[in-house]
């Protein structure tokens, strides 16, 4: 479910991850923009302009905080649960 960025050449690559270091809320913003190698704020002002103009902000947030594995889980919230059925 998660991609490497390297996947091909075995070293692992980086892996996007929610962070615990510098989050507001599940840490969505600050994995994006430590994976990606930009500002947070840059990735926060997206959400919200995502949500004013379009709705999808806050959808795409909830989506991310389900799918991505929080830094040091093996798996996501919606892994759990999958494994629990």
């Amino acid at each position: 479910m998660i991609t490497h960025m390297n996947a091909n050449d075995g070293s692992g690559g980086k892996r996007l991850l929610r962070t615990r270091n510098g989050r507001m809320r599940a840490g969505v913003c600050a994995g994006i923009a430590a994976y990606f190698g930009i500002n947070v704020n840059l990735v926060r002002l997206g959400f919200g302009l995502f949500t004013v103009f379009y709705g999808l902000g806050i959808l795409v947030y909830l989506a991310a905080w389900v799918i991505l594995p929080e830094e040091g889980a093996d798996s996501s919230i919606l892994e759990s649960f999958v494994h629990r059925l």
